[in-house]
């Protein structure tokens, strides 16, 4: 009887041990976010933030939930940072590059000719900026960071060497492309990705330097003739969270976030993207009326060349904001080393 009675005990209190976290999970403030993107809805970013979003739900037993609001519908894309930061979206799809100045340090990924690939340098991005983004984004919660795959320029007329450029137009991807504009002797006009078809069609650009699948996306193939068949660029982002959001959730709740704020997911985030632009290099050099420019090692090196004076500018504003750029840049490359994603 004493047997059966100190079990009978033993097994209620497993029992009531087991059913702490439900009880802990039952007790937490329910959040929803709202998930702001500045692409439309049929960009794949927006059903791999769909998953993101449920996979969080599921994890946090049904206590945070989310809301997706693709096309610009809580802002613009310049604004996104400025968003989260003030808690109009939660959590927010950042164009760092859209800012000049403002984040010199990610600038580093999108130095021309740096990445190669965008699977592992997303590995490699998120992976280095962690130790960097708690400083140059204090006022957000950093989650991940990723970059598209490598873009190129797209223009109305045929470019082939660096000398081309000069005297266009050229809508640039973000800060550093757009003082490699300048560099080369063009003209930047800014807009956002959503406003581009529009400033080509006009005649107010001459050419844009994008991915290579959402030249097709957002219409902007029915403005362009010619693409260069070199991975000039990639464009580094970042899934941003608002601070009061975050630090408002439980330890289970941030448990859960955390979960999801990571390298495997910034690569799980990101790769249907990665795909899709990818597709997009064999869709251009079919569609009629494109012609895709091939280089030679000789002219990839001149625009190498052309290019390099970006690395001096980069120096000097990563300097300006007190950090030591050789330190940065060699992180960076180190990381891209080690994830096989170097140019």
């Amino acid at each position: 009887m004493k047997r059966a009675a100190a079990a009978g005990i033993a097994a209620a209190t497993l029992l009531g041990l087991g059913s702490l976290p439900a009880q802990a999970q039952a007790q937490d403030k329910p959040i929803n976010l709202k998930i702001s993107l500045w692409v439309p809805p049929v960009h794949p970013l927006v059903k791999s933030a769909q998953a993101w979003a449920d996979s969080i739900t599921k994890e946090s037993g049904g206590t945070i939930t989310a809301t997706v609001f693709p096309s610009e519908q809580l802002g613009k894309a310049f604004d996104h940072y400025d968003m989260v930061r003030d808690g109009i979206a939660d959590v927010g799809y950042v164009s760092p590059g859209y800012q000049p100045g403002r984040f010199p340090v990610i600038n580093a990924a999108q130095l021309p000719f740096t990445v190669a690939d965008a699977k592992g340098g997303t590995a490699a991005v998120d992976g280095w900026y962690r130790k960097y983004a708690p400083k140059e984004m204090a006022d957000t919660h950093f989650c991940l960071a990723f970059v598209h795959d490598p873009g190129s320029l797209h223009s109305r007329k045929k470019i082939t060497l660096p000398s081309d450029v000069k005297g266009l137009k050229v809508r640039p991807a973000q800060q550093t492309i757009g003082e490699m504009v300048t560099t080369l002797g063009g003209t930047n006009v800014q807009a956002s990705a959503p406003e581009s078809r529009d400033a080509l069609e006009r005649g107010i650009a001459d050419a844009i330097t994008f991915p290579w699948n959402s030249i097709f996306l957002f219409g902007i193939d029915k403005v362009t003739k010619y693409t260069l068949d070199v991975p000039l660029y990639t464009t580094a982002y970042t899934w941003s969270m608002n601070k009061d959001v975050y630090d408002g959730a439980s330890a289970a709740q941030k448990k859960v976030l955390d979960d999801h704020c990571n390298t495997e997911w910034a690569i799980k985030l990101s790769a249907p993207w990665t795909d899709f632009e990818h597709a997009g290099r064999d869709k251009m050099k079919a569609a009629p009326g494109h012609e895709v420019v091939e280089l030679t090692p000789a002219q990839i090196d001149e625009w190498r060349k052309a290019v390099s004076p970006l690395q001096v500018n980069w120096e000097k504003q990563v300097t300006g904001k007190g950090y030591d750029p050789a330190t940065v840049l060699g992180d960076l490359k180190k990381s891209l080393a080690d994830n096989k994603a170097a140019f």
